[in-house]
C-alpha cells in the first residue's frame, strides 16, 4: 500500500461573489497529510493524484467543506455563563467544554442578561471558491502518519 502524501499547497479562498475571504499568499501555505480530517473533503479530492507546480480551480460545496448551517446550534445563554468577562461584545469566541467535545462558540447578539451564541463554523452553509497550487508533495514519514499530521 502506497504511503500518504504530504502536500504543501498555497490558496485563496473566495465567497460566490469573488470576494476574498482568505488567502496563503504573502504567509504559510497550507501544509497537510493526504487523508488528514484537519483538511475539508474538497480540498482533499481536488488535490488526490494532483503533481507540484499543479494549479486547481475548485468549487467545495458545503457538504464537503464546513456542513450546511444548523440552527440548532445556535442557543440563547445566560450572561452569567460569562462571569469574569469584560467587555462581553458581539463577535467575540469562547471555547466551550460541554460534553465529550471542546466546542467554540460565537457571540451572535446580546439582549440584556440573554447571550445568542452559535456554534456553528463561520463557512458553514456556504460554497468555497478555491484556487489551489500544489508547491510540494513528498512522503509522509512513519511518524506523521501516526501523528496524522505532517511534523515539519
Amino acid at each position: 500500500m502506497q504511503k500518504p502524501a504530504v502536500l504543501t499547497v498555497h490558496y485563496v479562498l473566495k465567497n460566490k461573489l469573488g470576494e476574498l475571504v482568505d488567502t496563503s499568499e504573502g504567509s504559510e501555505p497550507l501544509h497537510f497529510l493526504e487523508g488528514s480530517p484537519e483538511i475539508i473533503e474538497g480540498i482533499q479530492k481536488a488535490v488526490k493524484d494532483r503533481n507540484v507546480g499543479d494549479c486547481l480551480e475548485v468549487t467545495v460545496p458545503p457538504a464537503m467543506a464546513y456542513g450546511e448551517h444548523d440552527p440548532e446550534l445556535i442557543r440563547k445563554v445566560s450572561r452569567s455563563m460569562f462571569e469574569g468577562v469584560e467587555n462581553l461584545h458581539v463577535g467575540m469566541k469562547f471555547q466551550t467544554n460541554t460534553g465529550d467535545t471542546a466546542q467554540v462558540v460565537q457571540v451572535v447578539s446580546i439582549d440584556g442578561n440573554l447571550v445568542r451564541v452559535d456554534a456553528n463554523h463561520p463557512l458553514a452553509g456556504f460554497t468555497l471558491y478555491f484556487d489551489l497550487e500544489i508547491i510540494g508533495k513528498r512522503e509522509a514519514t512513519e511518524e506523521e502518519i501516526n501523528a496524522g499530521h505532517p511534523l515539519s
